[in-house]
Parts: structure tokens; C-alpha cells; sequence
């Protein structure tokens, strides 16, 4: 796989990319084994990558006894502490060598010390891919001429440089797509949309999604008519709800959530692992009104992100509710665990699921586009919660982040704070537990009493209709929830430039 020169490996990935149709490269998994991808992809790392051949040699593993894939799940789970940290970095790369990449991007990860995560050029036109369904099959972007601004950070991080570099693969496979890169400046985006976004049909805006919330609201400020210049969304690396995407959509002026908004599930370690659909969005803006038949699907009182994943791409298991992942990449990674709790479903039982609610996904999206319908490929599912220590324990209750965000997208409310938040349990004196939520204050917001309250209700009754846990594990007296508000940017709670947790233990 690796004995070409990068020259050749370059010229024959981009010439594939180029002359394959998104519809070819989307259906490969109904004509392939993901089983025997999977494994062969496991005996080329285990032939070829030092420091997995000398974890599997210290795990007294036979790479050629590994003949099925119930052979493969019984190999052990690598993550960053055990794998990733504990090699040089040369070492996590085919032969040994560094040079086989081309690129090297930084996490800060949660312990805030970088990791090194470098790839190739044909590691990146593969997740191209994820970008061009986006693209294709949410913006139409193949026949309206499309400004994509990239709002993540740009520099060492992963998000900005791997985003402009794919979508300018994409203008180059034939779109009418123009790629510039103000990275997180919130003043030369609204410069940028403003002077020359009327020159397209269409702009894009690619950032983190509160980041792109506040841009919006900002230029709502600057009297900027974003309506007039039929903003899309692409996101990644936050779970927001229904309600927030209904709340942007609106101020944005854009009438079809499920075709102008799309997130991305992606991460240093591998590029993007799967993306929203349009068939993705219908299915978890139905699952968001019917709490019940969410928590029946995905087994908890919160809203998961809902992606869909080419399983040629990435091979997804479930390992005690939390997700694993083999891909190649710069490093290539077996059975891998980047910590999320969430799960898979396939297409059919996906559908099967809704049918029993007498829901039809399809039928609901061809209703809503006046154009041929897109994004309604037979893809499985994966759903994501995130971190399982970002939860909070309350009378037996595991209490989400969540949870509150919705309390605070409500009508009203959502003009008096910034979205940020802290949730906590608090003792009082007789040792008694508090839910407490300080909630940050928009500018030029002081906090009155009257808003506290309301504040205050809107959480609480959100917590009740999205976790049946509190509605029913928590005694009434202690079900209020102690709301503070604090100013913008409190020191304390909510200090500038550092990035935001929303729960402390």
C-alpha cells in the first residue's frame, strides 16, 4: 500500500478522486466487506507499523492468527494512554517514518497538552469525501456558485487547515466553490460576507457552532441581512440541539433546516468520522419532538448528535456504550477509543424503528425541497453524546449539559444570554444538594430578578419533558434548579480565551 513514492501515491489518490462520482464513491459498502476491509487493514498496520507490531507483541498477539472479524473484536482497544503517548511519533507511522506524511496537525485534547496527529495528502482527499456530501446533497453546491468561509482556527490546529484544504479539493473535482480563510475573526468574517458573500448564490460558513452563533448574532447587531445571502452552516465538535438549530435558522432567514445545516463528527486522531444528512437531520428534528421514542432508540434522557458513516471509510464498533473505530490515516488506527459513549444503527433498522411510529423520514424530506430530492443514501448510523464525564449525578439522576442548553434556546431567553453556562452540585449549609446552573449573561444584559425566574422555569421545564431520570428519581422540593447570573466573560465562570466547560464536579 505504502512501497509507492508519495509522487505516485498523490497522482493516482487525486486522479480517483477526481473521476469518481459521489454516488460511486457512496455506495461501495453495498458491494464490498466492511469485514474484510477492516481486517486488512489491521494485517497492513500490523506488517508495517512499529509500534503496533510491539503493542501486539507485548499482548503476545499472532497478527496471522487474526482470521474473523470475531477474531479481530477480541483484539484489545488502543487509545491515546496506552498507544498514542506511549510511542515516538515516527514510530505510529508506516516504516517508521515521519516523511510518509506531509502534514502535521495538534490536538490540546482534554489534559490541554498537544498531541501530534500528522497525515498525507490522500488521507485528506478521503475525508473530501465527507465534505462532498455535504456539499452535493445538503447545499447543492454542484450548481450554485458557493463561498465557503472558514471559521475554525486556523495555524497547527486540525479544524481551519484540514477544512480549507478540502474544500478546495472539491472546487477543484468541478464545484463552483471558492474557499477563503478569515479562521475564528469575527470582524473580517462579517467584512468578508458583507463585500463580496452578494457576488455568489450562496455562502457557507464552516465553524464551531456557538462560535457561528455569535457571528450571526453580532452582524444581526452591525445590521447585517443575512437572508440576503442564503447562509449554510457546517459544524463540528459540539453537540447542540434542535431548538438551537431552529433559533439560527430563523435569524438567518433560512426555511429548511435539514438542507442548510450540516455538523460534522470529526477529530485530530482521524479527520471526520461521519456527517449530518439531510435524512439524518428530518430523523433527529422528529426524535427531538418524541423524547420518549429518542430514549427508547438511544437508551438516555438526551439528544445525541445523528450522523451518517460510510463504513469503507471508517469501521464503527460498540463496546459497552462507547464507540471504537479502525481508519487509516497518517497514523493508522485499530480498534480505537476516543472516549464518546453513543452507538450504531443501521439504515434499516433506523427506518423499521420509525415506521413503527408511523414516521416516514423520506417521504418528510421529499416533502420539504422543491428540488430533487438529496441525502438519502441507505448509510448506517452512529449517535454521539460525547464525553461520559461531562454528566452530573443528582439524587441518582445523571443530569446533561444538554438538558439545560434547550432551557435556554427557548423563546425570550435566548436574548438575555450567551448560550454559556456552568452546572454543578452545590451543599447548602445543612448539607443539602443543590442544582446549580450559573448562566452567562449577554452584552449589555445586567440580570434582573424577573429574568432569573424566568430563566429559571424554562430550565426546569426542560429538565422535566427531556430526562425522565429527574422527573422521577428527584423529590419535587429539590427539583428547582439554583440559577446565578453572571456578567459576560465572568472571571470565574467564564473567563475569555479559555476554552468553555459546561460542568464541574
Amino acid at each position: 500500500m505504502y512501497s509507492e513514492s508519495p509522487q505516485t501515491r498523490a497522482i493516482k489518490g487525486f486522479e480517483d478522486f477526481i473521476s469518481t462520482p459521489l454516488e460511486t464513491l457512496l455506495q461501495q459498502h453495498l458491494n464490498i466487506s466492511t469485514q474484510s476491509i477492516a481486517l486488512d487493514l489491521f494485517y497492513d498496520v500490523a506488517s508495517k507499523v512499529p509500534a503496533y507490531k510491539a503493542f501486539l507483541a507485548a499482548q503476545n498477539i499472532d497478527p496471522t492468527a487474526i482470521q474473523t472479524l470475531a477474531d479481530f473484536q477480541q483484539l484489545p482497544v488502543i487509545d491515546k494512554e496506552n498507544y498514542i503517548s506511549r510511542h515516538p511519533l515516527a514510530q505510529l507511522c508506516r516504516y517508521g517514518k515521519l516523511e510518509t506524511c506531509d502534514m502535521i496537525a495538534a490536538s490540546s485534547g482534554s489534559t490541554g497538552k498537544p498531541t501530534f496527529w500528522p497525515r498525507f495528502f490522500t488521507d485528506e482527499l478521503q475525508i473530501t469525501t465527507r465534505f462532498e456530501q455535504i456539499f452535493y446533497d445538503s447545499f447543492y453546491a454542484d450548481t450554485r456558485r458557493t463561498l465557503a468561509v472558514i471559521c475554525f482556527s486556523l495555524g497547527t490546529w486540525v479544524g481551519g487547515m484540514f477544512t480549507s484544504n478540502c474544500c478546495r479539493y472539491l472546487a477543484s473535482k468541478g464545484y463552483p466553490l471558492t474557499v477563503i480563510t478569515p479562521g475564528n475573526n469575527k470582524t473580517e468574517i462579517l467584512r468578508i460576507v458583507q463585500e463580496i458573500g452578494g457576488d455568489f448564490d450562496q455562502v457557507v460558513l464552516l465553524g464551531y457552532p456557538p462560535f457561528l452563533k455569535d457571528v450571526i448574532d453580532t452582524g444581526i447587531a452591525h445590521g447585517v441581512q443575512w437572508q440576503q445571502y442564503q447562509i449554510k452552516l457546517v459544524m463540528a465538535g459540539e453537540v447542540f440541539s434542535e431548538e438551537w438549530r431552529t433559533l439560527v435558522g430563523q435569524r438567518l432567514g433560512a426555511e429548511n433546516p435539514c438542507y442548510n445545516f450540516a455538523s460534522l463528527y470529526g477529530t485530530a486522531d482521524a479527520g471526520v468520522l461521519g456527517n449530518e444528512t439531510p435524512l439524518s437531520i428530518c430523523i433527529r428534528r422528529f426524535l427531538a419532538a418524541h423524547p420518549e421514542a429518542a430514549k427508547a432508540l438511544f437508551g438516555e434522557s438526551r439528544l445525541p448528535t445523528l450522523v451518517q458513516y460510510d463504513p469503507t471509510s471508517r469501521f464503527f464498533e460498540v463496546s459497552d456504550r462507547t464507540l471504537l473505530f479502525s481508519g487509516d490515516n497518517g497514523i493508522p488506527l485499530i480498534r480505537y477509543n476516543i472516549m464518546d459513549t453513543g452507538g450504531i444503527i443501521s439504515y434499516t433498522a433506523m427506518l423499521e424503528f420509525l415506521a413503527e411510529l408511523g414516521f416516514d423520514p423520506v417521504a418528510d424530506l421529499t416533502s420539504q425541497t422543491q428540488d430533487l430530492p438529496r441525502g438519502m443514501h441507505p448509510l448506517p448510523f452512529v449517535y454521539i453524546f460525547g464525553r461520559s464525564n461531562f454528566t452530573v449525578s443528582y439524587f441518582g439522576a445523571n443530569i446533561y449539559p444538554e438538558n439545560v442548553t434547550v432551557g435556554l434556546e427557548q423563546p425570550t431567553i435566548t436574548a438575555w444570554v450567551t448560550g454559556k453556562f456552568v452546572l454543578q452540585i452545590k451543599e447548602d449549609v445543612d448539607q443539602n444538594r443543590i442544582l446549580s446552573v450559573v448562566v452567562e449573561l449577554a452584552p449589555g444584559v445586567e440580570g434582573s430578578e424577573e429574568q432569573r425566574q424566568a430563566i429559571t422555569s424554562s430550565i426546569l421545564t426542560q429538565l422535566l419533558r427531556l430526562n425522565s431520570e429527574f422527573a422521577n428519581y428527584v423529590p419535587p422540593e429539590y427539583q428547582t434548579p439554583q440559577v446565578t447570573l453572571a456578567p459576560m466573560g465572568d472571571s470565574e465562570y467564564f473567563p475569555i480565551g479559555v476554552k468553555h466547560r459546561y460542568t464541574r464536579r
